[in-house]
């Protein structure tokens, strides 16, 4: 059963923006199916590693979990629970409050490059990205989709203006526009700009030439923590 705890209110912004969607229900048709079939195949080809990598956490920490679920914001304000390979220790989020002081990008997110929280093989996993993958089962269940805006945190939206929430009319995606374009490099209203450029010009073409894309951002590795 999928664990919905609330709803975020979004509203209507920009009717250009509004009518674009409006216009691009053959491409979400096509999108789901992409999607779909991309996931499935992504567990099946990468199952080795996630057994890998499950043995690895549990070497190094035998108590903590090995996945790792997090409240997030999905498409009109629905949140869902999204999965990632844990990379930081049990206790983060109770230790987030101390660090905000620390935070190393603008608006409403919260990065820090030298977090304390994160294990050694946590360290690994973010800089390559593998924590992400577990998302494809989120895909899978429909909460997200292999390319779209970042799924942000509650209480990032919270702070969120009305501009903002625009970036919040689609399904949220394991990567995007934002990612390819300098991740961690950019702040938070260029990623929202990014993101709102995103979704009046989606494409098939576009999101594959995002995955491609994303393929050597994690090779390279760059702007990752």
């Amino acid at each position: 059963m999928r664990e919905i705890v609330q709803q975020h209110s979004i509203p209507y912004i920009d009717s250009t923006l509004h009518r674009e969607l409006g216009m691009q229900q053959s491409y979400e048709k096509w999108k789901s199916v992409i999607d779909f079939l991309g996931a499935f195949m992504g567990l099946i080809i990468l199952s080795p590693l996630f057994l890998l990598i499950a043995t690895i956490m549990k070497i190094e920490d035998p108590k903590g979990q090995v996945f790792f679920k997090q409240q997030r914001v999905g498409k009109n304000g629905k949140v869902f629970f999204m999965y990632k390979f844990r990379s930081m220790v049990h206790n983060a989020e109770e230790k987030l409050e101390e660090l905000l002081k620390y935070n190393e990008v603008s608006g409403a997110m919260f990065k820090m490059k030298d977090d304390p929280r994160v294990t050694k093989i946590g360290r690994f996993i973010r800089r390559t990205s593998i924590d992400e993958l577990p998302q494809l089962f989120n895909v899978l269940r429909g909460d997200m989709s292999l390319v779209g805006p970042r799924p942000p945190l509650p209480r990032e939206v919270d702070e969120y203006s009305d501009y903002d929430k625009q970036r919040l009319l689609v399904v949220p995606g394991c990567t995007g526009l934002w990612q390819v374009s300098g991740r961690n490099n950019l702040g938070f209203e260029e990623m929202v700009q990014l993101d709102i450029k995103y979704i009046k010009t989606r494409s098939i073409s576009k999101d594959l030439t995002i995955i491609f894309k994303t393929v050597g951002v994690l090779i390279g590795s760059k702007g990752a923590y």
